[in-house]
């Protein structure tokens, strides 16, 4: 049993997961309908007569929703069908007017793929069975009137993929690490918003437990509509424990759909789990089978970007970044697009970028309760502070002033550099004539230094500091103290 597992479940059982992970495409219309597929309209203000299911409408397939699928399957280096087809999956809720959903079952768009997670143990590949084209169903507002049931329609035929694992991942903390990375993957390719709050990346999560050594899986039961990392893990956490208890009090594991209840860290029953000929899968016979060309492939294939895992490799080797600062902006997209504008249009070294980046900017970035992508400062004028920088004009106390400057008034860094008296001293008769007269007034904390206490030279730095108001050359300052204080 691995380490993650320990301080979850009792010893002798172990948890298989496996995750359905539900992403909706970043397209203008929905799937089937050119209706509106944005997020946050009025009630049922985005519905076309299809979505409404009128009698005598027929679906227009979105080309754009099938482009992105082809591209996800790439990026996770899946298998391309070369014919894909869509089929009806009948079912029947008030929020469902058709009573079925077009999804696809025998011919998906994305078959077997793989996907790299990083856990405690190291790293581990996570098989992907398939990720097939669906539209989403309604929403059901049950909280809104006191005897009766909303239904809003904006959401219906929206586009998604549905993205399934194999049942590899064996705790809560793998299945996160799996969500991420999906998460990762579906953003970076820039075909779905990522937004968790407005339901564009969750996913059901098929759990089930077995004693150690067992090669037979588990009754699972599937904990619906997850999208929140942290309530991921928990739910998972709280219904393998429910099923081990249930097990050993002499009980069974029933095939079922659960809720998690985030309020009471609970998982409740919310209906017996169906199985694919309950719902009576066939043909879509509005839709005709779809060819998948190599033109159509490797036109996707061209628009993989650069993901994270190699971002990172990148600016650790050859621009000698730290690992941990490497990480933090290749992970941000918006950050390291930033970074990486700016490192093109700087004379500084990338190492220096990445330090003011995560320190001074994000310090201001963080004061201003804003985002990287919502700053006035553009790459290229922060790429001209950081030339300042470089080359000694400022130093690393004065380019935060100028960079909060930068912020308020939208000038350049030079033009507040020299309107403001801030160019650091680099004079060496100048510095050397202040170092002998902080020496001088303080002829006590001399004869402390060199009688062995080191510390007090900071003292000296920090009177010269200042008495020039933090713009004296620190290498230069540092150099004098040290020779005349000898």
């Amino acid at each position: 049993m691995n380490q993650q597992n320990k301080s979850v479940l009792k010893a002798g059982w172990e948890m298989v997961l496996g995750l359905e992970i539900h992403v909706r495409l970043d397209t203008e219309s929905k799937l089937f309908s050119g209706a509106k597929a944005s997020y946050g309209a009025e009630a049922n203000a985005q519905v076309s007569f299809l979505d409404a299911a009128l009698p005598g409408t027929l679906p227009v397939f979105n080309e754009k929703a099938l482009a992105y699928a082809i591209r996800f399957g790439l990026s996770v280096d899946a298998a391309i069908a070369p014919v894909t087809a869509f089929a009806r999956k009948n079912y029947f809720y008030p929020d469902l007017p058709k009573g079925y959903q077009i999804s696809q079952m025998d011919k998906p768009i994305v078959g077997k793929g793989q996907i790299e997670i990083e856990t405690e143990a190291g790293k581990k590949t996570v098989e992907i069975t398939r990720a097939h084209l669906e539209e989403d169903a309604g929403k059901s507002i049950h909280d809104k009137y006191d005897q009766f049931t909303a239904i809003d329609l904006n959401r219906a035929g929206t586009p998604l993929i549905e993205v399934v694992s194999e049942p590899q991942m064996s705790s809560a903390k793998e299945a996160v690490a799996y969500m991420k990375a999906i998460y990762t993957r579906v953003t970076h390719l820039g075909i779905c918003d990522g937004n968790l709050q407005e339901g564009s990346f969750r996913c059901d999560a098929n759990v089930s437990v077995r004693k150690m050594g067992d090669e037979t899986l588990g009754t699972r039961a599937e904990i619906k509509n997850l999208n929140s990392f942290r309530f991921i893990e928990k739910a998972i956490n709280h219904e393998a424990k429910r099923q081990v208890k249930l097990i050993e009090s002499g009980g069974q594991v029933v095939q079922e759909t659960r809720l998690y209840d985030a309020d009471k860290d609970q998982t409740r029953s919310m209906r017996s789990k169906e199985n694919a000929n309950d719902y009576r899968y066939f043909p879509d016979p509005d839709l005709l089978p779809i060819v998948v060309t190599q033109e159509m492939i490797e036109a996707q294939r061209a628009l993989l970007p650069e993901f994270p895992e190699a971002k990172m490799a990148r600016y650790t080797q050859a621009w000698q970044i730290k690992t941990d600062d490497a990480e933090i902006i290749a992970f941000d997209q918006a950050l390291s697009a930033y970074f990486e504008q700016a490192q093109g249009l700087t004379q500084a070294k990338a190492d220096l970028n990445a330090k003011f980046l995560l320190g001074e900017y994000a310090a201001l970035l963080n004061a201003m309760e804003s985002k990287i992508s919502q700053s006035p400062i553009s790459a290229a004028d922060y790429a001209g502070l950081l030339d300042e920088l470089a080359k000694g004009s400022i130093s690393r106390k004065i380019a935060k002033q100028v960079v909060e400057n930068m912020w308020q008034s939208g000038d350049t860094a030079a033009v507040i550099i020299d309107s403001q008296g801030l160019a650091q001293i680099s004079d060496a008769s100048a510095l050397a004539a202040l170092v002998d007269e902080v020496i001088a007034s303080n002829p006590s904390q001399v004869e402390s230094y060199r009688a062995g206490n080191d510390k007090m030279f900071n003292f000296f730095v920090g009177q010269i500091m200042k008495q020039t108001k933090g713009q004296a050359n620190p290498v230069q300052t540092k150099d004098l103290l040290e020779e005349k204080l000898k």
